[in-house]
């Protein structure tokens, strides 16, 4: 699936979990699909938890992390 059409899966609602970046308008924060996936759990696992989740949430997810991490470069702020 292309990237532009799993990104139209991220909805950010600021009546909807404090307006962090969602599934679908769902509950389901990316940061919590993002922590189940880096603890180790399969997207089969996942899905099988969540079942309103489909597996091209997951793909939206990496996708949204992705495009986040597309930095030109990073600098150390010293506090």
């Amino acid at each position: 699936m292309e990237t532009q059409v799993l990104l139209k899966r991220i909805t950010i609602d600021p009546a909807i979990c404090h307006g962090k970046p969602c599934i679908r308008g769902l509950r389901y924060p990316v940061e919590m699909i993002l922590e189940l996936l880096s603890a180790g759990m399969s997207s089969e696992e996942i899905l099988a938890d969540y079942e309103d989740l489909e597996y091209e949430d997951i793909l939206a997810s990496l996708a949204f992390a992705t495009r986040l991490s597309q930095v030109k470069r990073l600098e150390t702020v010293l506090a």
